[in-house]
């Protein structure tokens, strides 16, 4: 069986897999790092430092769940990232549902790095996708276009 393997920034699908999620999120220094990618569903692992931000973004396709992992935060969601039609404070153990369309930008508000899960589905990111940094991200997503 496949577990756990805390530090390797691996993507593990679409093999059968067992995790503890919340710990791999705590070991990820990554923005973004795919964790698993299937045919019709990814998780992936983000890391926002401190004052960072993911930045407003909007799947028109993909459906998102994310999870605090660690730390605080600010979610900011809606069709006008001007007037956004919910703002609200995120901390461990909140999950935060995007359905497609939606715009939605997290923040981190507090003193450490703010750790999340995310699920995509259908996959968002090609397999295997490491973000080692916002910047590079954003690089990525400019080429796909």
């Amino acid at each position: 069986m496949n577990c756990k393997c805390y530090g390797k920034a691996k993507d593990y699908g679409p093999n059968p897999y067992v995790t503890n999620v919340g710990g791999m999120a705590m070991h990820n220094p990554y923005f973004r790092s795919a964790l698993w990618t299937g045919d019709y569903m990814q998780m992936t692992l983000m890391s926002i430092p401190v004052r960072g931000e993911i930045g407003w973004e909007v799947h028109k396709d993909t459906d998102q769940i994310l999870r605090v992992e660690q730390g605080a935060g600010a979610v900011i969601m809606g069709k006008c990232e001007e007037h956004p039609d919910m703002k609200g404070r995120i901390s461990m153990g909140d999950t935060i549902f995007v359905p497609a369309g939606t715009g939605h930008n997290i923040v981190n508000i507090g003193g450490i790095p703010l750790r999340l899960s995310s699920i995509y589905a259908p996959p968002h990111h090609p397999f295997g996708t490491i973000h080692r940094t916002k910047k590079e991200a954003e690089r990525a997503e400019s080429t796909k276009k």
